[in-house]
């Protein structure tokens, strides 16, 4: 690995193969340099298979798709960069013809700039396993998802795992947000950063956000990363964060 861009998408794929050997019904498997990810949440990204190199193995890759569409109705395929013709023609085999880019985003932990009022990191806390109901609740209702659409994704002994954190963010005890580190390779990656609509527009993302990189650091990691949205970018830049690579997706 010689590149930031390299170390934190091994980093990704570690976090991955460790969330699905947490979840309860987790799948992982891997061909040459892909990779094949089933959490059987509803969400075509949870279910993936993919290949971060950057020459992916297309035969490899075609394997894996198959076994994942055998399994969930709902998933994807994903490559590191912009696709090629050939990347999307194995796609387009498997019935996935819409694409979207995915940013990847990163930072060393020497450029991370927190703004948050300090007084506000009270508000956000760990949770463990004996809470993923109620977190899952939050993170469907901050995603704006339909309910049951995580299915057990946070179940089991995800929160419980060494090397994934959930957070819960409240406000006069009513939780309105959620955040999740996964720590793999000396990196942090920062997942679920969401804040129920009721909440927002009150910096609860950024405080959020800024909870789990001082958590990650603390526990020595000296790097982050994050899949942001378009309307989460300006947020996370203002962190201290600045575009790797746009990663490519194909869904139905």
């Amino acid at each position: 690995m010689n590149t930031i861009a390299d170390r934190m998408a091994a980093a990704y794929d570690d976090a991955i193969e460790n969330l699905c050997g947490a979840t309860p019904q987790g799948w992982y498997a891997k061909r040459g340099t892909a990779r094949g990810a089933v959490t059987h949440a509803g969400a075509a990204t949870l279910n993936v298979a993919y290949d971060l190199s950057p020459e992916p193995d297309l035969e490899a890759l075609d394997e894996l798709a198959t076994e994942v569409s055998r399994q969930v109705p709902v998933w994807s395929i994903m490559v590191r960069g912009a696709a090629d013709g050939t990347v999307a023609d194995l796609a387009g085999r498997h019935g996935l013809r819409d694409r979207s880019e995915l940013p990847l985003l990163g930072c060393t932990a020497g450029e991370l700039v927190f703004r948050a009022d300090p007084a506000r990191r009270e508000l956000v806390r760990r949770v463990g396993a004996a809470e993923s109901d109620r977190y899952t609740d939050v993170l469907t209702r901050g995603f704006e998802v339909p309910e049951g659409l995580f299915g057990s994704l946070m179940g089991g002994d995800v929160l419980a795992a060494e090397s994934i954190t959930g957070y819960l963010c409240e406000e006069a005890g009513r939780p309105v947000g959620t955040g999740l580190a996964m720590r793999t390779r000396g990196v942090v990656g920062v997942f679920n950063i969401a804040v129920v609509p009721s909440a927002r527009g009150r910096g609860l993302g950024r405080v959020i956000t800024e909870e789990v990189l001082r958590d990650g650091v603390a526990a020595g990691a000296d790097a982050a990363y994050l899949q942001s949205s378009a309307l989460g970018r300006p947020l996370y830049e203002s962190m201290g964060f600045r575009l790797l690579k746009n990663w490519t997706a194909f869904h139905a």
